[in-house]
């Protein structure tokens, strides 16, 4: 299956399983705003705009010889992760995002013989799957009685974590050969997995005793070997970045 097609699926059930954690809450909580017991975790959906630093070789070539900046790699994201909570203040966080920055482009500099732009279409997406260890730097709740237990209204976090970033660099169209000023057509891609390291912070905000609005900033760090049938000779791509995003989150 194509991660396209997995993200968009993904999406979709959390999408539901949103709605029906939603209408369940109320018929599972104790009345107006409490619980009858401390939740065990969390799932939520977010959505926002993951920031390409964009920081290596292979992106200063494309800004350079091609009408890109930049700000082009950057792009919308989405994902979803599932919480468990071993402590009062701490959760055991699996998450994924995806984001793809597709682009148009020309050479700055060159056109062919019929004095027409060379144009070619650059594709970049990133998936990191990662596991964090979140700390809520306030109680994010509080019992009331043996049987009753309140969400706190604002819980801001900390977190760190890790995993595997999957990645794709694609460039197809024509291209100038500097050797001989040919122009030429080449599909040129690199992907593959490389380790990741993230840091965040964010908070919940409560609108329910099970449903709250979560906003978070995260940047990660990743690096990787490019294909070097396609780039002979340069660096590893920089995969790094930070991306801001804003959801909902069901407690259970």
């Amino acid at each position: 299956m194509r991660f396209e097609d997995l993200a968009r699926r993904s999406a979709f059930i959390g999408a539901v399983a949103l709605v029906v954690g939603a209408r369940v809450a109320p018929a599972q909580s104790g009345g107006d705003g409490f619980l009858f017991r401390t939740p065990a975790g969390s799932f939520s959906i977010h959505g926002g705009y993951a920031l390409a630093s964009a920081g290596s070789d292979i992106f200063s070539e494309a800004t350079t010889q091609l009408t890109l900046d930049k700000r082009d790699f950057s792009s919308f994201s989405f994902g979803g992760d599932i919480s468990y909570a071993f402590s009062p203040r701490f959760d055991l966080v699996f998450g994924g995002d995806y984001s793809s920055a597709k682009r148009d482009s020309e050479f700055r500099d060159w056109v062919d013989n019929n004095d027409e732009p060379i144009e070619q279409t650059t594709d970049f997406r990133r998936v990191p799957l990662t596991v964090s260890l979140k700390y809520y730097v306030t109680e994010r709740g509080r019992s009331v009685s043996q049987f009753a237990w309140i969400p706190s209204k604002y819980s801001p976090y900390v977190g760190v974590g890790g995993g595997a970033m999957w990645y794709r660099f694609e460039q197809q169209g024509d291209f100038v050969d500097f050797r001989d000023l040919d122009v030429f057509f080449a599909e040129l891609q690199s992907q593959g997995w490389t380790p990741t390291g993230h840091a965040m912070a964010g908070m919940d905000y409560t609108l329910g005793p099970r449903l709250a609005l979560t906003a978070e900033g995260r940047y990660s760090y990743a690096k990787a070997e490019l294909n070097r049938d396609a780039w002979e000779g340069f660096e590893k791509i920089d995969l790094s970045g930070f991306a801001g995003t804003v959801g909902f989150k069901v407690r259970f």
